[in-house]
């Protein structure tokens, strides 16, 4: 067969191929970005769709509007309102997840060749995405306050790019927030510049103990013009279930209506079902009281990594501990004469039966080969402080 030149372009993920490696049992596995199935909200979730399902079935089993179910487009223009971003329902589309917000982004933006700042480390799955539309992708540094704003400038005089992708809160992998001046000024070069910014936004609920500040979104509003230039993708899938597949993207009319177009051919809707139940959830008033435990439990399994982390490997690893969402970005230092390559020390881990996932695979070029991403979040304190002892070990 002979498949599309586009597909020479990009590759399966590391992480998904690191799964494969995961099966023996008794393993401890660091390294996926799951949330913990234990966590979610599953007797709310019955009881939306126990209520979705006994009052009007018909409509939510049927084919539905490509925009989304216009109950869930009105609760998620609410919870937007209540983090301070306004945002009409028609303004917003719903998507199967914020995954396909950043390929409705891709198809509508990206030409062969175009270039595209991310941060350096990034999402995996949007190097792979953006490359997948023959994006020429261009990394900005960042550091624990997230992108640095200097380079970036620099970066978008340099090469003009079609856009700039960024997860301003908690980021995956790199754990880091951006500081409100830096939000603030990746705006103000936004409108200067007439760059389209992208935020992702699905870990800015899972904070320990205090907010980040506000989405980039939220702040347009204080920036004149800077909302003509931004694009938000957000997700119920850390905060609610991933399995429900329910997302949303914010844009600007002309990208919303082109994004709704490309949506058409691609799944026509979201379903319609699943929307309800998102839809009847957010009635509930339940959310908060979920979010309260996940937020504790998140934050104890964090600060117990941490602590475990300096215990087993003291100065051979350098971290930054997070103040929220669902990962450990980390550098091996290479101090006491060992290594510093975390493909090699991965190897030694797996076999003594604990896994993480090497950093270089979140960079699109110039990898750093000894950083190194853990989760904590769908581990227990106990299997935590076991993990990171056989890390110690392996090391």
């Amino acid at each position: 067969m002979q498949f599309a030149d586009r597909l020479q372009n990009v590759e399966t993920s590391a992480i998904r191929e690191l799964f494969k490696l995961l099966g023996k049992p008794g393993i401890i596995s660091f390294a996926g970005g799951f949330p913990d199935p234990g966590l979610f909200d599953v007797e709310g979730i019955a009881m939306a769709s126990q209520a979705v399902l006994s009052a009007n079935p018909g409509p939510v089993l049927q084919y539905g509007a490509t925009e989304g179910y216009q109950p869930l487009r009105e609760g998620i223009s609410d919870f937007m309102a209540a983090k301070g971003a306004e945002v009409e329902p028609s303004g917003l589309i719903v998507t199967t997840g914020s995954q396909q917000a950043l390929d409705l982004i891709g198809k509508t933006m990206i030409s062969p060749g175009d270039k595209v700042i991310v941060e350096a480390p990034t999402f995996l799955a949007t190097i792979q995405c953006f490359r997948l539309y023959g994006a020429h992708i261009i990394g900005a540094p960042i550091d624990a306050n997230g992108v640095d704003v200097d380079r970036l400038e620099q970066l978008i005089v340099e090469h003009k790019p079609k856009l700039v992708y960024l997860v301003p809160s908690f980021g995956n992998p790199s754990g880091a927030t951006l500081t409100l001046e830096r939000r603030k000024r990746v705006l103000e070069i936004a409108v200067r510049t007439g760059t389209l910014v992208v935020e992702d936004d699905p870990y800015g609920e899972l904070y320990f103990d205090q907010a980040p500040p506000p989405s980039l979104l939220a702040l347009s509003a204080h920036v004149p013009g800077s909302r003509d230039c931004l694009a938000y993708c957000g997700s119920f899938s850390k905060i609610l279930s991933p399995g429900l597949r329910v997302g949303w993207l914010i844009a600007p009319p002309q990208l919303l209506a082109n994004a709704t177009m490309c949506k058409q051919f691609s799944d026509a809707h979201t379903s319609n079902l699943t929307q309800a139940i998102c839809a009847h959830y957010l009635t509930l008033s339940r959310l908060d009281a979920t979010l309260d435990v996940v937020r504790a439990t998140y934050a104890e399994r964090a600060r117990v990594m941490a602590q475990a982390l300096t215990r087993a490997l003291g100065d051979a690893l350098a971290f930054d501990a997070p103040q929220g969402g669902m990962f450990f970005w980390a550098r091996l230092t290479g101090a006491q004469g060992q290594s510093a390559n975390a493909a090699e020390f991965s190897k030694r881990a797996i076999a003594h039966g604990v896994a993480f996932v090497p950093g270089a695979p979140f960079f699109a070029h110039d990898p750093d080969l000894s950083s190194l991403r853990l989760s904590f979040a769908t581990a227990d304190v106990a299997r935590i402080e076991e993990g990171i002892a056989r890390l110690g070990q392996a090391f």
